[in-house]
């Protein structure tokens, strides 16, 4: 079956009504196995690259759920892909888990991989009656690395029509306007020369000093910036003792700007602050990129209504109707590649109650309790809501493969409603 034809009285099709019930009942039989995958990676957290407990947790529920799972594909020891059904629509789901350093899972990956896991599990109960494929894509490193945009330059979404996820967050945002920034990160190296601090500075050449200088002429450059530009960085490594000059710091940095096609400028002037700090203090220095770029969000505005009826209709949610200026999130992910490569959404998932912002040790605690549980079950219900909608409409599921077929990304359907 490819599809279902015939609407009925108000716009429903009987065949899919029937399918978001068996949907959403498989859904219901693994609720308390989602919610506790995501309180057990929310108590063990595994920072990018190294999230294999997680990956492996994922792997286990879905192949418990019938699904075909690769471990660790594409070059990458904590990636995964399970897959079920065949045809040529594949609905995506992509699947984070890795945490932050110190703070664990601060930005609530726990509950993006329980939510992904369960919307793959609804879409598999119903693939094979409206001639689909689910693709799970379990993608590590979102934190630090860009797992997505490796997978994605290495073919894990060439046979993938659309593609899913939603994000943790203070409140539901369902507007397909609103986007997050673009973002390069990079270290910079500076190598002088070491010496006693106290018996012989003058034979010294002071890798402390240019990291002094480097900052003070970012932070000057920051008044010159437009809105919406931001420059942040650390410095991972200072020196030795104070009785040697360091001949090595490491600063790691990150630019951010509006858009993709503003960043290589921006990256440009901050590697000139660091250049000039190496002229004025006789070091040698090294800039070096230490993930891919993350491009900003597109998301797909049909996708993300059908998402939004799904909240609605499926999880009892209300979330607030797109109104006013287009809000652009300072945030950044590698999902912003995926997509502009295919139709894809990323709508941010409010965990009902909760303070503080992801990247804080108050919305940490709310990740592993009993809102992020409700997140869990919502946005899986929502997101297996909007891919029914989708095999179940001939025009619109006729759109999407003519556009993967083309080549077409997800920039361009952005405003097709």
């Amino acid at each position: 079956m490819t599809g279902v034809a015939g609407a009925g009285a108000g716009g429903e099709r009987p065949a899919e009504v029937a399918a978001r019930r068996r949907a959403l009942e498989r859904i219901d039989a693994f609720a308390g196995r989602l919610t506790e995958l995501s309180r057990s990676l929310h108590a063990d957290p595994e920072l990018a690259f190294a999230e294999h407990r997680a990956a492996g947790r994922l792997a286990a529920l879905l192949e418990e759920a019938g699904f075909a799972v690769r471990r660790g594909p594409y070059d990458l020891p904590t990636a995964l892909t399970a897959s079920y059904g065949t045809g040529p629509l594949t609905i995506g789901v992509c699947a984070e888990y890795d945490a932050l350093p110190e703070l664990g899972h601060a930005c609530g990956h726990n509950v993006i991989c329980a939510a992904s896991a369960g919307a793959a599990i609804g879409l598999a109960a119903v693939a094979d009656e409206l001639g689909f494929a689910v693709r799970l894509l379990g993608t590590p490193a979102e934190e630090a690395g860009g797992g997505k945009v490796l997978m994605l330059d290495r073919g894990a979404f060439d046979d993938v029509t659309v593609a899913m996820m939603a994000h943790p967050g203070p409140a539901d945002d369902v507007d397909p306007r609103s986007s997050t920034t673009s973002v390069a990160r990079f270290d910079v190296t500076f190598t002088g020369r070491a010496s006693h601090a106290a018996l012989a500075p003058e034979s010294g050449i002071n890798a402390g000093d240019a990291a002094v200088v480097a900052q003070v002429a970012v932070g000057q450059l920051r008044q010159q910036l437009p809105d919406g530009y931001r420059v942040a960085g650390i410095v991972r490594e200072g020196g030795a003792q104070s009785n040697i000059i360091p001949e090595r710091t490491v600063l790691s940095f990150e630019v951010r700007t509006p858009t993709a096609e503003e960043l290589a400028a921006l990256r440009e002037r901050v590697a000139d602050c660091f250049r000039g700090a190496a002229l004025a203090t006789g070091c040698a220095v090294a800039i070096t990129a230490t993930q891919p770029d993350y491009l900003d969000l597109r998301n797909d505005a049909w996708l993300m209504a059908r998402y939004a009826d799904g909240l609605r209709a499926a999880a009892g949610r209300s979330p607030a109707e797109p109104a006013g200026p287009p809000r652009r999130i300072g945030a950044s992910t590698d999902m912003g590649n995926v997509t502009r490569a295919l139709p894809a959404i990323h709508p941010h998932l409010g965990l009902i109650g909760s303070s503080g912002t992801p990247h804080t040790r108050e919305f940490a605690e709310w990740t592993g309790g009993a809102a992020a549980d409700d997140a869990v079950l919502a946005a899986a219900r929502a997101m297996a809501w909007a891919g029914i909608a989708l095999a179940a409409d001939e025009e619109r599921r006729a759109h999407y493969l003519d556009l993967r077929t083309a080549g077409v990304g997800g920039a361009a359907t952005s405003a097709d409603g």
